[in-house]
């Protein structure tokens, strides 16, 4: 049986007898095997026990023995106490005696070392005019190898020789020497670098390095490469003057790209000790911005043949972004894992989209152009005036077209950092597609008569209806600007120079631009961007519904017109009118005509204004401010405002006439007083009421000539004046 288990530190005893019952001679005879598994336990403890009892005898037995040893290890323990003790203190003496001697062996230590150092700089010294005056018999030689290994040996002498009184003139001497080495080999050097050998190029690599002058190979290697891509360049343009530019560009970024991947190869292979990717973002940046002609040049001249400048201008700024993107990926992949400094990459970032910088400035003025002239070929004006105003209402989700094109432009052309160009030119187009609404409203007017027009009035709602949809569009317009720009913003700030098209693609003055605008959005300053095309479309909306207005109440207008000169009023009816009682005077024609046409007034308006039409509600609501209390469920809708608008006028209207009546006879004030109250009658029936001065003024006609003074302290003094004089009554 194994008993193993049981010493292990997690024995459980409960574990171990229901593994041990498993066993297929549990299962057979499960009482035997337990008497059995119990007797070999009780024989176990019985080994155990004898085992103990052994043990214990043996470590009796020993323990006199152990006690002697540890008493003697106690004695010599001592003793070597006492022995240290007397070393230490003999140590201490020998400190205090040979004091003196050893401060005495350190400075003579001292000399020696600086008589070594002495003999040393003296022999470097030696060693330094023997390797000047042999340097000129290698010179002579042209054994590029012995002259640096020469200079090395005048490089280490010199370091030594840095505390000389003429040190500065040796350094010199070095440098000058260095220089002859430099211009005897730059003709091979350039030789290597051209055509591309390997070996050639790690033997001046391994002798500049030596002489500290690997700096100026880079700048040797800088040239030639340069030297070759610019060729590359001035060759594309000479000998492909039949193609564009567009395709200069993208075969020169084709040979670029190509040329990168070889370079990376060969850098790393000759220039061991410096990042291929460092050597090479340096060359394409100084390449880039060093073409001649320069891209910019190219571009001026293919825009003065092109007719539609931004589209060119976009598709060249493709070519460059894919050109970019490609640059970034072989980057990435030549770095491999290790990072480069951004502030190398954005360099050359900057020198790439660079061209595009004047034209980004311009965006406005060519965004402006474009949109002008689609815009401007959108032409509503027909002979017919309905027709124009239906023209405009179908052209509206064609200029909304041209309008998010426009958006789509600016995020292409410009990354989304030419925000404020775009609402420049948008505001700038819209306006001038505005006017085509400005004249169809100049044209109601002009067509507008002094009778009831119906048609007129639905003419003018639905050019109504196409402002608010205009206005409806821009509005939702202007909430994804403002997302956009915020999200512009955010690509801005990402961490990767390549990303950062603010620093890329505009000036000083568009950056500080564009970074205002974002801070007036962010502290919540600015919350329409296209607000003074919106305050347009809000002028537009108040002047249609004037229009509005004044057609449906031409015909009340045109009556009480009429008010001023009416005979009723004269003393020419005073023989036959003035003792009548009040209930004995009829309404007048004129304000029976206008109540019977404010009685029409709900039916024919309903059919407009109460049906669900998002762009007319938006309209009204941005017209008038009573409007805007009006939700869909409201019984009776923008009907009823418009009908207490009407209302309203008419009881001014009607007031300013009555106050301009010259003379007003007795019977006439009960004339007037009756007509006031027909209107009023009218307007109860309507679910309105007459107007505060109205009320007043009828009831200042009915006063009597005594009793006049006393009750009109409540009216507005102006009115009481007013009818005071009307009737010729004195004032006491």
């Amino acid at each position: 049986m194994d008993v193993a288990a049981f010493s292990e530190d997690n024995f459980e005893v409960k574990d171990w007898i229901n593994k041990t019952f498993r066993t297929a001679e549990a299962q057979e005879d499960r009482d035997g095997f337990v008497s059995s598994l119990v007797m070999k336990l009780q024989l176990y403890v019985q080994q155990v026990n004898s085992a103990l009892e052994d043990s214990s005898q043996q470590v009796l037995q020993s323990l006199p023995r152990v006690m002697r040893d540890t008493e003697l290890l106690l004695q010599e323990a001592k003793v070597l106490q006492e022995k240290m003790q007397s070393v230490k203190q003999e140590i201490a003496k020998v400190e205090q005696d040979t004091g003196q001697s050893m401060a005495a062996l350190e400075r003579i230590d001292q000399i020696k070392t600086e008589l070594q150092a002495a003999k040393q700089a003296l022999h470097e010294a030696d060693n330094w005019t023997v390797l000047a005056s042999d340097l000129e018999e290698v010179f002579e030689s042209g054994d590029v190898e012995s002259i640096a290994a020469k200079l090395v040996c005048m490089q280490q002498s010199l370091h030594i020789l840095a505390n000389v009184p003429d040190y500065e003139d040796r350094k010199l001497q070095l440098e000058g020497l260095k220089n002859r080495l430099e211009a005897m080999t730059s003709p091979m050097l350039v030789q290597a670098f051209t055509s591309g050998s390997v070996e050639q190029s790690r033997v001046y690599v391994r002798i500049f390095s030596a002489i500290g002058r690997l700096t100026q190979l880079l700048k040797y290697y800088h040239k030639c490469q340069k030297g070759s891509l610019l060729q590359q360049w001035r060759t594309l343009v000479e000998m492909e003057q039949d193609e564009g530019v567009a395709d200069w560009v993208h075969k020169f970024y084709d040979a670029l790209l190509s040329n990168w991947h070889d370079q990376v190869k060969w850098c790393s292979q000759v220039f061991t000790t410096i990042p291929a990717v460092n050597i090479l973002i340096e060359l394409y940046a100084d390449v880039l911005v060093s073409l001649d002609p320069s891209l910019n040049m190219c571009i001026d001249a293919a825009l003065k043949q092109q007719t539609d400048h931004l589209t060119f201008l976009m598709e060249m700024k493709q070519l460059t972004k894919h050109f970019a993107g490609s640059l970034q990926v072989a980057i990435e992949s030549t770095s491999q894992a290790k990072p480069v400094n951004k502030e190398l990459i954005l360099t050359l970032a900057r020198a790439v989209y660079s061209p595009y910088i004047p034209y980004i400035a311009k965006y406005a003025t060519y965004e402006q152009q474009f949109m002008s002239q689609q815009l401007s070929s959108i032409q509503c004006n027909k002979d017919d005036l309905m027709d124009t105003i239906q023209g405009l209402g179908q052209s509206v989700p064609r200029a909304m077209s041209v309008i998010m094109d426009a958006n789509d432009r600016c995020m292409k052309f410009t990354e989304s950092c030419g925000y404020c160009g775009f609402l420049k030119a948008t505001k700038a187009s819209l306006s001038n597609y505005l006017d085509q609404f400005r004249i169809a409203l100049r044209q109601l007017e002009l067509q507008k008569r002094d009778q009831e027009d119906w048609n007129m009035f639905q003419m003018c709602l639905t050019l109504l209806q196409n402002v608010g949809e205009v206005l409806s569009q821009l509005k939702q317009l202007d909430q994804d600007l403002i997302k956009s720009v915020l999200e512009a913003s955010r690509t801005v700030q990402t961490q990767h120079p390549f990303t950062q098209f603010n620093q890329l693609l505009l000036n000083a003055a568009g950056r500080k631009e564009l970074e205002n605008l974002i801070n007036c959005i962010q502290e919540g300053e600015e919350t329409s961007l296209l607000e003074p095309v919106t305050s347009l479309l809000n002028k537009l909306c108040s002047d249609v519904h004037h229009i509005t207005f004044k057609v449906i109440f031409a015909p009340i207008s045109m009556q009480l017109d009429q008010v001023q000169s009416a005979p009723a009023w004269s003393n020419a009816n005073t023989s036959v009118t003035s003792d009548l009682p009040d209930f004995s005077f009829a309404p007048q024609e004129y304000i029976t005509q206008i109540g019977q046409y404010l009685m029409t007034l709900p039916q024919h308006l309903e059919p407009f204004l109460l049906q669900h039409n998002p762009a007319l509600t938006l309209a009204l609501q941005v017209a008038d401010t009573e409007y805007a209390v009006v939700t869909g469920e409201t019984e009776g809708g923008f009907a009823d405002v418009l009908l207490n608008i009407i209302a309203r006028g008419t009881c001014q209207t009607y007031c300013e006439n009555i106050l301009a009546i010259s003379e007003l006879a007795p019977s006439g004030c009960k004339q007037l007083a009756t007509d006031i109250d027909y209107l009023g009658n009218v307007l109860e029936d309507l679910g309105l009421s007459l107007s505060e001065p109205l009320q007043q003024v009828g009831a200042l006609l009915r006063l009597s000539a005594e009793e006049y003074q006393s009750k009109s302290s409540g009216c507005a003094p102006r009115l009481v004046a007013a009818v005071r004089q009307m009737r010729n009554l004195t004032s006491s």
